[in-house]
């Protein structure tokens, strides 16, 4: 089963456009009416949909953590800088997506770029 992504509000569209391109199953946080919502809830609501959680924003990193800290579980957080290219993390995420199971991605974070 191909995994399914939550996108964290500052993803840039071009990410969420290349991944459904390629049949990936994408919600952004303004689709979904989450826009405003802090990082802990994001992070709550991609759990509740059964969906890894992607970010660009160092807070994130923070919370999953402390997350992980109390084994409270979420459904996954893939994280990247910035500084990596729009065609590069689409195609990691597309590999994330088709290699990787719910079980295996659950309670971690995986960062981007792949080596």
């Amino acid at each position: 089963m191909v995994l399914k992504f939550y996108m964290d509000v500052h993803v840039p569209a071009a990410i969420t456009e290349g991944l459904r391109r390629r049949k990936i199953q994408v919600v952004t946080s303004q689709e979904d009416g989450t826009r405003e919502e802090n990082d802990e809830n994001l992070l709550k609501r991609a759990t509740e949909l059964g969906r890894v959680l992607f970010s660009q924003d160092q807070d994130l990193l923070q919370i999953a953590h402390q997350w992980q800290a109390q084994s409270r579980l979420f459904a996954g957080l893939i994280f990247s800088s910035q500084h990596v290219s729009i065609g590069r993390l689409v195609s990691d995420l597309e590999l994330v997506a088709h290699c990787c199971t719910e079980g295996e991605v659950a309670n971690i974070v995986l960062f981007l770029p792949l080596p």
